[in-house]
């Protein structure tokens, strides 16, 4: 991956991390954090 493709990746991730935060709200957003959270406890346990 070059550097501008993870540019425009990330880029395009935070805008639409900021549509999604103008559109509906934090709510799910903290939710969605803490599956993440888990997800990466349970992975880290069969690594």
């Amino acid at each position: 991956m070059t550097n501008r493709i993870a540019i425009v990746l990330g880029t395009l991730l935070l805008l639409l991390l900021v549509v999604d935060v103008l559109l509906f709200g934090t709510e799910h957003l903290v939710f969605l954090g803490k599956k993440l959270f888990e997800l990466i406890e349970w992975l880290s346990f069969w690594r």
